[in-house]
């Protein structure tokens, strides 16, 4: 059997194309409805409504009563890979490029917020902090790389706020998250041709968050939250119908495997000023660890503990900006507009298949409706433009082919959200 008769890299990298993630990395920044139209200036200070239990749970301080809160984000990406000199793997025809490799995805937030005391507020939220899904065409030029990649989130988040005194607010939460990802590629076999593979894993990790604020003066508060990283040891299977060359019984490629994964820390500042009776600033800088993921390694999960494939990745911390503007039209309608500049965590010199990401820049637009006093509507539009990316993955060595050439894409975002006071 020849040496590519095995998954010599069981590729279960849980990351993808930025199309598919709508912050650096496989972070997703869709955890509101309300923010969606300020492109979540301001995030960490606005307190608006209950989806600060996410962004930063002592904004439940500055919330009255209990109040429920669900929202809805439509997600369409588009992209494609232009070739600009890429070679076939070993023994293999060339493929295409791999078409739209974009598509629909929907995403759901729900948060729940009460009083406990005067000063002590309790909150718990649900929703997708991470994740990604990009599918090439099966036979594109690519596919011993990545044919689909897909990862899935739910975080559960309870928390308390603490309202110290006219000026501080305290806030800490915990996180149970759930992580389940798959990978499917093609495999070079050599002499007996093609074959494919599906990795799946899962897993539940856990971790925390912490926020505050400051009320500077009345009209203006800045607010600082962390979230701890989130360490996930997925397991899974590798599974693939190869079970010999030309029709013999052989070895097959399935195996249990396992693989961790970090998801990172973040560290946001945010800052909220009611400029006048019409108009309110808002603005956020949101710095995240990606330096962390330095590999991904994937072992097969027996006795041996033999590793499959090893895929470093050398990723970078981020910044993101965004600064937003509110004006409020009348006392039951509330235009939001906002843009923000998101860096991305992979340079140049390392950007693979599956992690060809690059700079983004948002452009939203939003609106909130008092329906009734209790009774709030949110409508939030951002557009992504996200920088060409350059790629030039040469993996002939493994007999896997060169990848070289260009992604182009973008992506629409149409978040809907409806909060309830009682």
């Amino acid at each position: 059997m020849s040496r590519f008769s095995s998954p010599l890299v069981i590729g279960l990298a849980l990351s993808g194309y930025q199309l598919s993630s709508q912050a650096a990395g496989f972070a997703l920044s869709e955890q509101s409805g309300s923010g969606m139209g300020n492109a979540y200036a301001g995030a960490a200070a606005v307190a608006e409504d209950a989806s600060t239990i996410f962004f930063n749970p002592a904004g439940m301080t500055y919330l009255e009563g209990s109040q429920l809160v669900g929202a809805m984000h439509a997600i369409k990406t588009s992209g494609d890979f232009d070739n600009q000199g890429s070679t076939a793997a070993a023994g293999r025809s060339l493929g295409g490029e791999g078409g739209d490799f974009g598509s629909w995805a929907f995403l759901p937030n729900l948060y729940y917020k009460q009083d406990l005391t005067e000063q002590l507020k309790f909150g718990i939220g649900m929703g997708t902090p991470f994740g990604l899904k990009t599918d090439y065409d099966k036979g594109w030029l690519g596919r011993f790389q990545a044919v689909k990649s897909e990862l899935k989130t739910v975080n559960i988040n309870p928390s308390l706020a603490w309202k110290v005194n006219e000026q501080w607010s305290l806030g800490f939460g915990v996180s149970a998250m759930w992580a389940e990802a798959e990978l499917t590629s093609a495999v070079n076999l050599g002499a007996g041709g093609e074959s494919s593979i599906k990795n799946k894993g899962k897993d539940w990790g856990f971790g925390y968050n912490l926020g505050a604020i400051y009320q500077i003066t009345p009209a203006t508060r800045l607010g600082l939250a962390y979230r701890s990283k989130v360490e996930q040891h997925l397991k899974g299977s590798a599974h693939s119908p190869f079970t010999g060359l030309n029709s013999i019984p052989g070895s097959t490629l399935n195996t249990d495997i396992t693989a961790d994964l970090t998801l990172p820390e973040t560290l946001s500042l945010s800052s909220f000023s009611q400029l006048d009776d019409r108009w309110d600033l808002l603005a956020d800088i949101t710095w995240t660890r990606w330096s962390q993921f330095k590999e991904l390694t994937i072992m097969r999960d027996n006795s041996t503990d033999t590793i499959l494939g090893s895929t470093l990745e050398h990723w970078n911390n981020t910044l993101r900006y965004s600064v937003g503007l509110n004006y409020r039209y009348s006392p039951t309608l509330k235009l939001r507009t906002g843009v923000a500049y998101d860096n991305e965590a992979i340079d140049n010199e390392h950007r693979t298949a599956r992690i060809p990401g690059n700079d983004r820049i948002w452009l939203s637009f939003g609106a909130s409706w008092q329906y009734t006093p209790a009774t709030k509507l949110d409508f939030g539009y951002s557009h992504l433009f996200i920088k060409d990316a350059n790629i030039d993955d040469d993996q002939r060595a493994t007999g896997k082919g060169l990848i070289a050439g260009q992604y182009q894409g973008d992506a629409n975002m149409l978040s809907l959200q409806l909060s309830h006071q009682f």
